[in-house]
This record gives structure tokens, C-alpha cells and sequence, in this order.
């Protein structure tokens, strides 16, 4: 594991995710499931999201159409959550749900906004 990567990993990924959601992700780690942790801390926020040619934003709007395209709720969540904190607003998640619709599927979409919309509940209830 490359350290220095690692670290900038982790602060990557607790400003978009939330550190409470990314430290418990970390602490509750067993030994088998810790090489993942790493892994996804490491190349997915410390490489690819580090990298300067493109703003947290954007890769908020592409992570939204993947992760809709592969049907991962549970991921979905999270990531929904790390665009709004990114700066994206409830209408352009809309617009991004949309444009999934007619290149991943009506279903996948649905499924999206249905999972956003939970999102969009906790937090309305997190602010109160």
C-alpha cells in the first residue's frame, strides 16, 4: 500500500462521503475485508479522484450515471449524498437520472430517482 496515497485518499474520500460513514468504514474493517478498504481508498480517491483533470463535481455527475448503469443501489446512496456535497443541486441529479434513463434504461432510472429520493428524506430530516 502506498502510504502518501492512502492519506490523500482518505481526505478525498471523507469530504465527498462524510467522515463519520468513511471512518466507521475503516474501523469496522476485519481482516478480511481491510485489503478492500485500502484498495478503494488507495487507486479510486487517491489516484483517479485526486487527479486535477477533472473537478469533484464532474466526477460526482459520472459516478451518478455509472453507478445507475450498474444498478448499485446501496453505492448509489453514498453517492448521492457525495454530489450534493460536491456542490451538485437536486436538479442536476435530476437532469443526470434523466439522461441515464435513455442510455442505461427507464428501470435503471426509476430505480435511481426512487434511491435519490430516499437520500433527499434523510438529509430533509438530518436538517430538522
Amino acid at each position: 500500500m502506498n502510504k502518501e496515497k492512502f492519506d490523500i485518499g482518505i481526505e478525498i474520500r471523507r469530504s465527498v462521503l462524510g467522515a463519520e460513514y468513511v471512518d466507521s468504514s475503516i474501523q469496522n474493517a476485519t481482516e478480511f475485508n481491510m485489503p478492500m478498504q485500502e484498495l478503494v481508498t488507495e487507486y479510486c480517491w487517491g489516484e483517479i479522484w485526486a487527479r486535477p483533470g477533472l473537478p469533484k463535481k464532474t466526477r460526482s455527475m459520472l459516478n451518478l450515471a455509472m453507478i445507475t448503469a450498474l444498478n448499485r443501489p446501496h453505492e448509489l446512496k453514498l453517492h448521492v449524498r457525495g454530489a450534493i456535497n460536491n456542490g451538485l443541486t437536486k436538479e442536476e441529479i435530476q437532469e443526470v437520472f434523466l439522461q441515464t434513463a435513455i442510455y442505461c434504461g427507464v428501470p435503471a432510472a426509476i430505480d435511481s430517482f426512487r434511491t435519490a429520493k430516499e437520500v433527499f428524506d434523510e438529509m430533509d430530516k438530518e436538517e430538522n
